[in-house]
């Protein structure tokens, strides 16, 4: 069961230029930044709030570190802006196979590795009204891990 909106993914030209609008602009913080080498991105995780499950709810920042990455491809043809949304959920396998027998089509076989040690998969923006939709299980220390 999705029991929160766990990030919103805005894609990014420049991360450093990013996480500064939204630290001087909003007040958030950086909470955890890495590399994710598969995916092609570096990131910034700039939480937002705790939730009544145990999660949190994040801004996630990304720049491409290469051309060909699915991120670097989707700014060159949108531009800088919002590239997905990310639906928190206990059990990322079992939700993700319960939505593929709906007939949404789940672009992973199965669940890769995320944003801080989380298990994620994405479904098909086409079968989700245009919307690259994210299921992600937090890492049992994502809460206090920085």
């Amino acid at each position: 069961m999705l029991t929160r909106i766990d990030h919103i993914g805005i894609a990014c030209f420049d991360l450093d230029k990013t996480v500064e609008f939204y630290r001087a602009t909003y007040g958030f913080e950086v909470f955890h930044t890495e590399v994710n080498e598969e995916q092609g991105v570096r990131e910034a995780m700039l939480k937002i709030n705790e939730t009544s499950d145990g999660g949190a709810s994040y801004l996630q920042l990304l720049e491409p570190t290469r051309e060909d990455s699915a991120v670097g491809k989707w700014l060159a043809k949108n531009g800088e802006g919002v590239h997905h949304i990310a639906f928190g959920t206990a059990d990322v396998d079992g939700d993700s196979e319960a939505i593929r027998d709906k007939g949404v089509r789940v672009l992973y076989d199965q669940p890769r590795t995320g944003s801080m040690g989380s298990r994620i998969t994405f479904l098909h923006p086409k079968d989700c009204h245009g919307v690259l939709t994210e299921l992600v299980t937090a890492a049992p220390s994502a809460a206090t891990d920085h």
